[in-house]
Formats: structure tokens, sequence, C-alpha cells
């Protein structure tokens, strides 16, 4: 659950308050690893794009306008799936994960594994691509409209990775 941050902090904090900051961090650290950790995959990326993230936030805090601690969470919550994507981005990310790509069963006269399994397995079994956009439409409410502004791709895309993936999910969770 996330702490309780008052209007006074948030305010300390955008004058460069360091004791604030801190309290910032705290309040939003466990919020913003677990999104990164869902995005990125590794533990180590994850504690990456949070040190990223609440870096950003303490050089952009001061221009944040939102009064309220929902609007503070979701601008939290922007960064840091921004700093994930940024990071997946990267070079080292770079690999063709369109949907065909991704793992099939492999002999369908076998038992069906894909029964047994877990939802968290089936997201883990997506490209990384079409997780993000599940884990950022169904998960934490993004409209494909962030979305595609988020990853640099149309709005048809991110509906279309959705659709796809929600497809492939049922087929693997079927019962």
């Amino acid at each position: 659950m996330l702490a309780a941050l008052d209007q006074l902090a948030i305010q300390r904090a955008k004058t460069g308050d360091l004791e604030a900051l801190e309290q910032l961090y705290r309040a939003y650290e466990g919020l913003v690893y677990t999104l990164a950790r869902r995005l990125c995959r590794t533990e180590e990326d994850a504690e990456d794009v949070l040190q990223e993230t609440f870096l950003e936030v303490c050089r952009s805090i001061g221009r944040f306008r939102g009064a309220e601690q929902a609007s503070l969470t979701a601008w939290i919550k922007r960064v840091a799936a921004s700093k994930a994507l940024m990071r997946l981005r990267s070079d080292r990310y770079r690999e063709a994960d369109s949907l065909e790509d991704g793992p099939e069963l492999t002999n369908p006269r076998e038992p069906d594994v894909a029964l047994q399994m877990d939802l968290e397995t089936a997201l883990a079994r997506l490209p990384e691509r079409s997780r993000i956009v599940v884990w950022l439409h169904d998960v934490e409410g993004y409209t494909h409209e962030d979305i595609a502004e988020l990853m640099g791709m149309t709005v048809s895309f991110s509906k279309s990775q959705l659709a796809r993936a929600h497809a492939r999910l049922r087929r693997w969770l079927r019962r």
C-alpha cells in the first residue's frame, strides 16, 4: 500500500528539500519497482529503472503541476513506464518479437501444458512488446493513446498487440 505523502512534503520536494525527496522515494519505491519489474523482467533492470525514475523525478518535481496525491502517483508511474520502455528500446534488448515468433507448445498430442500454466507464466511467454501493452492496458489502466505515446507507436499498434495477446493468452489458458 502506498504510504501517504502530505501536500507539505510534496511542496518541500519541489523546492529540492532532501528529506522530502527521500520521503517521496520511500512512498513510491515499491510501486515503481513493481511496475519496472513487470515491464523489464529482470531484477537488475528493474533496479536500474527505479534509480533512473527517481533521478528524473528529483530533476523534474519542480515542474510537476498536479496538486493531488493521485495525480502525483500517475505522474511517477508514467515516468517509470517511460524509463522502462527506454531501457527496453536500447540495443541490448532489440529483437524481433512479433507475436508469430513467440514460443508455442511443441506437440499438440502431448498433455496440454498450457492448461496448467498460470497467468504469470503465460504473460512471461508473450513477446516483450505484447506483454508490455497487456500490462500497461489491463493492469495499470493506460489508454491505447497513452501506450502509443509511451512506446512511440500508433494507437492501432497498441490495439492490435492487445487483441493478439489476449487471443494467445486465452488459447494458452483455456480449460
